[in-house]
């Protein structure tokens, strides 16, 4: 039951993205910036590419940036769904689709996502971001975090566990560094 109640992180997440977003799209101008502190502002960006802006300049940007998503959140529903898992890394899956799901109904219905919280130190920004942005990141950090633990309790108990290098090749590790 706990594992259902878990799923209704994805509607409240994509409501109150979706809510600030439209906040911010009938209340300020395109790139109209509002400064709530020397290092925050409101600002109406609109991002036309992936994170950070990355490829926004390339046409093939918005159908990218809107099959690759689609595709990661048919993904995630798949493992929600079939893989019985951690209700850590359910959780953190659940961040992630919510986000994702956010994100890609805005650029399949506008075409661009829109970004509104600005951190900066005077002229350094750090790209703006929403809502969404905040539930993937939180997600990937957490997804992390349990695997991580997940591993550190299964060496502690002298169980091996199987870790992939970079290159692919698969190892396994058990107790034998001390």
């Amino acid at each position: 039951m706990r594992r259902y109640l878990i799923l209704l992180i994805i509607p409240c997440i994509f409501l109150l993205d979706r809510w600030t977003k439209l906040l911010i799209i009938q209340n300020l101008s395109y790139m109209e910036i509002i400064e709530l502190a020397p290092f925050f502002s409101i600002v109406h960006a609109r991002n036309m590419g992936g994170a950070f802006g990355i490829l926004a300049g390339f046409g093939f940007a918005k159908q990218f940036f809107t099959y690759l998503p689609l595709l990661i959140i048919l993904a995630l529903v798949y493992i929600l769904i079939v893989y019985r898992i951690s209700m850590g890394k359910m959780f953190a899956l659940t961040l992630i689709l919510s986000g994702a799901v956010g994100n890609v109904y805005e650029r399949i219905f506008y075409g661009y996502v829109t970004d509104f919280l600005d951190f900066h130190y005077q002229n350094l920004h750090w790209p703006a971001f929403n809502v969404a942005d905040i539930a993937i990141s939180t997600g990937i950090g957490l997804w992390l975090f349990v695997e991580l633990r997940e591993m550190i309790r299964a060496r502690k108990a002298g169980k091996e566990v199987k870790v992939k290098s970079v290159k692919g090749e698969e190892k396994t590790k058990g107790q034998d560094r001390k």
